[in-house]
């Protein structure tokens, strides 16, 4: 391997930067975006089974808010719920939206720093090539001359950085559209539960008096 570093010249150092950067954010991602850390198969169930005779204390919210990121979510709707209990629809509403797109943010997160390796890597790739084929015209002496070592040199340059560049950016690119697609179905699945939570808890919201609503 270090053979093939040291044929290869120094542009496979960036290459082996992004390789050693995508790995490690592949590796992360697979982690924070399992099921069981994002949204559990029973959850919202088990929520609505705790909130259907009464809202829960602030202990049972909060970890609920720390089991998962669907359930800071629900944890959010709670919470609103529990500070305001003449809370309007359209107020809790926007309660889950604001939870949403902060739980959206939080699965996206090293998603843009692996899209840009999969888009930079054949880049760098092609400028290994770009710098082999610079020493191999480098190789051709004045007089008509080939330099052996330095046209072989010039090739070594091009063809592994072509291929590490190409080894690189194509399972990056893979997990890239992997993990998106896990966020949207995601994204997907918390929208579906923040509609099923809101007319659920707006049965704990306190009605404003007819009367006093007209009077004022």
């Amino acid at each position: 391997m270090f053979s093939i570093i040291q044929a290869a010249g120094w542009p496979i150092w960036p290459l082996i930067l992004c390789s050693v950067v995508a790995l490690t954010l592949i590796i992360e991602r697979l982690s924070s975006l399992r099921p069981s850390r994002v949204a559990p198969a029973k959850l919202l169930d088990e929520v609505v089974s705790v909130t259907r005779a009464h809202l829960p204390a602030a202990d049972v919210v909060n970890k609920l808010a720390d089991n998962s990121v669907l359930g800071a979510v629900l944890a959010n709707g709670l919470r609103v719920v529990i500070a305001d209990p003449r809370i309007t629809e359209d107020v809790l509403r926007n309660a889950f939206e604001n939870a949403g797109r902060a739980a959206v943010h939080k699965m996206e997160r090293f998603m843009n720093t692996l899209g840009t390796i999969a888009s930079a890597a054949p880049l760098l790739g092609l400028l290994g090539t770009v710098i082999g084929m610079i020493e191999i015209f480098g190789s051709q002496a004045p007089t008509g001359g080939t330099n052996p070592g330095m046209l072989a040199h010039g090739i070594s340059i091009a063809l592994y950085n072509t291929a590490f560049g190409l080894i690189i950016a194509i399972p990056s690119l893979m997990f890239y559209r992997y993990f998106r697609g896990q966020i949207d179905a995601y994204t997907l699945e918390m929208e579906q539960a923040s509609e099923r939570m809101v007319p659920h808890l707006m049965r704990f919201s306190v009605k404003k008096p007819v009367a006093a609503t007209a009077a004022a």
